[in-house]
């Protein structure tokens, strides 16, 4: 019974680390250089039709980077975020979206 514990416990934590990574704003800020060519320094966006990343969503930052990096968003100019997001780690893509969405 230990032993079957113990891997649920191993099994549910490998998960929960990977789902519930905490980013660090701090840490996203520093990474946020690349973005603000398009998204602004500021997180306001420079070009007419990209989306400010201002106060954006955390999960909602996340969840769309990701969509990106796997390939699952396509239209308009997703080939740029694609290539982008491809060099983001997990870790990263949390920091950022902790940075963005502390920004008011």
């Amino acid at each position: 019974m230990n032993k079957i514990l113990m891997g649920l416990w191993v099994i549910s934590s490998l998960f929960t680390g990977h789902v519930f990574a905490a980013g660090d704003a701090a840490a996203g800020k520093a990474k946020s250089a690349i973005c603000a060519t398009c998204h602004g320094a500021d997180g306001m966006a420079v070009i007419p039709g990209y989306p400010n990343l201002k106060g954006q969503n955390e999960q909602y930052f996340i969840s769309s980077v990701n969509a990106y990096k796997n390939k699952q968003r396509t239209g308009g100019l997703a080939v740029v975020m694609q290539a982008q997001s491809m060099m983001l780690s997990d870790q990263d893509i949390a920091d950022l979206a902790a940075y963005y969405s502390s920004l008011k």
